[in-house]
Order: structure tokens, then C-alpha cells, then sequence
């Protein structure tokens, strides 16, 4: 079975079940996930709204960095999934999933597959602060 269970880019809620559900094997000794969740803050300002865009490269690219990640650690099974639309405090805006023999190589794999999702993805945020002022993030990283 392929390393790869679940990649997305999705317009709707984000389920950790799912995720668990698709990682989950009897060969994998640790199991790892992270839930990115929209905050109420940034830069010491309030948020009071936050957007996600995609890029339509962004599944490809998506696949193109869980490939990298399967490629450099030994998954047995690896999921992400990454929200677009508008977000409310609290929501669930990336789920990220790494099942492997052992724990070390779970921590490490699903470390460098959120980072280098974040950093590679074409995924961009729209923050909304309570003062009005707006900001972009990763749009010109």
C-alpha cells in the first residue's frame, strides 16, 4: 500500500478522525499528528477574521512535498490536509499525519512535512485585525 493516504485542499471542516482513520497500521509503532487551529492573535494584535487562498497548484505541490517527505523518512503512512475559505477562531485550518515504526522518525517526518507545507505550498492567509488594518501571509515570502 502506497505511503501516501490523504492529501487535500479543502472548501469545508477538516476531521482529525478522518486523518487518524487513514494513517492508521499495524506496522507503525508511532503515530503522529498536528492540528494547525485558527488563533485570536498575531503579532500581539487581535484577529477577528482570517481567510485561507490556494494557489490551483497548490495539490500538486502539496503531493510534490508529502513525495519528499516519503521519500526522506520511513513512513508507513502520511496524510495532510490544508482548509481554504473563511475560517472562524478556533476552526481547524491543517491537519497534518505521519505513522512510522518508530516515534523518533514519526516526530520528525510530520515536523518537516507541516514545516515544508507551510513553506512550500502555494496557501495563502488573509488576516483581518480589530483595529481594520489587514495583512497577507506567505503571499510574498
Amino acid at each position: 500500500m502506497e505511503a501516501i493516504r490523504l492529501l487535500g485542499i479543502r472548501d469545508g471542516a477538516l476531521s482529525v478522525d478522518e486523518v487518524l482513520a487513514v494513517v492508521g497500521d499495524v506496522t507503525a509503532g508511532g503515530t503522529t499528528i498536528f492540528v494547525g487551529t485558527v488563533r485570536d492573535h498575531d503579532h500581539g494584535k487581535p484577529v477577528v477574521k482570517l481567510s485561507y487562498s490556494a494557489h490551483p497548484s497548490a495539490e500538486a505541490e502539496l503531493r510534490r512535498v508529502a513525495e519528499k517527505v516519503a521519500a526522506d523518512f520511513p513512513v508507513t503512512a502520511l496524510a495532510a490536509v490544508h482548509r481554504i475559505g473563511d475560517l472562524a477562531l478556533g476552526d481547524t485550518a491543517v491537519i497534518v499525519a505521519v505513522a512510522c515504526a518508530h516515534r523518533q522518525e514519526a516526530f520528525l517526518a510530520s515536523r518537516r512535512l507541516i514545516d515544508d507545507l507551510k513553506g512550500e505550498v502555494p496557501i495563502w492567509k488573509h488576516q483581518v485585525f480589530a483595529d481594520g488594518t489587514t495583512e497577507w501571509v506567505g503571499a510574498c515570502e
